[in-house]
C-alpha cells in the first residue's frame, strides 16, 4: 500500500476519479452554522468537495493543494456550477509555504495535520472572530502504511493556540473510514 502524502499518489488519484466532485466531509456541512461570513482558505482541499459546498452557500473560497490535478479538476467543477474560485499550488511540506496566503475570515483544513510551525503561522492570516475548521483522522486512529501516526491529529496539537483562540465545537466520530475528529476554533 502506497503512503498517500505524496504528491504523485495524489495526482494519479485524482487523474483516475470520475467525473464527479465526491460529497462535502459530514461534520463541515453539520458545523456550517459557525462559519464566517466572508472569505474561506481550503487547506489540502484536493479536487474540492468542500470548497465547492462553501461556495454554494456564498462563501469567497481560495483552495490551495500540492498536486495540480486536482487544484485543475476543481477549477472544472466550479466552473461547470458557474462558480468563481481561486486557487494555488502550494506544497505544505515546505517550509514558511504558508506566509503569504493572505488574512480570511474561515480557514478550514479538512483530512490533513499542519505541523505546529504551521498552526503557529495559521493564526496570523485569520481575521478576528474568524473561524478555525480542523477536521481529520485522530490519534486513536490506527496507522497503516497509507495513514502514519505523524498523520493523526493529537489532543496537544492545539494547546498553542489557547491564547488566541476559542474551541468553540469538538466532534468525535468513529464510522468505516477510521476514527475522525473535527475541532472548531474562533479567534479571540
Amino acid at each position: 500500500m502506497e503512503y498517500m502524502g505524496n504528491k504523485e499518489y495524489w495526482d494519479e488519484k485524482f487523474m483516475q476519479r470520475g467525473d464527479k466532485a465526491l460529497e462535502p466531509e459530514a461534520s463541515l456541512v453539520n458545523s456550517i452554522k459557525y462559519f464566517k461570513e466572508g472569505s474561506v482558505i481550503d487547506i489540502a482541499c484536493g479536487d474540492g468537495r468542500n470548497s465547492l459546498f462553501l461556495l454554494s452557500n456564498n462563501f469567497k473560497v481560495t483552495g490551495i493543494d500540492f498536486s495540480n490535478k486536482a487544484l485543475e479538476r476543481l477549477a472544472r467543477f466550479a466552473a461547470g456550477l458557474n462558480y468563481s474560485i481561486e486557487t494555488q499550488q502550494i506544497d505544505l511540506n515546505i517550509p514558511g509555504s504558508l506566509k503569504h496566503i493572505g488574512v480570511f475570515d474561515n480557514v478550514l483544513i479538512n483530512h490533513y495535520r499542519l505541523n505546529q510551525e504551521q498552526l503557529k503561522d495559521i493564526q496570523r492570516h485569520i481575521s478576528e472572530k474568524g473561524i478555525l475548521f480542523v477536521s481529520g483522522f485522530r490519534h486513536k486512529h490506527k496507522a497503516d502504511q497509507k495513514i502514519r501516526k505523524e498523520d493523526l491529529i493529537e489532543p496537544t496539537d492545539f494547546d498553542l493556540l489557547n491564547n488566541s483562540f476559542d474551541l468553540i465545537e469538538y466532534i468525535e466520530n468513529d464510522d468505516d473510514r477510521g476514527f475522525f475528529v473535527t475541532y472548531i476554533f474562533q479567534k479571540k
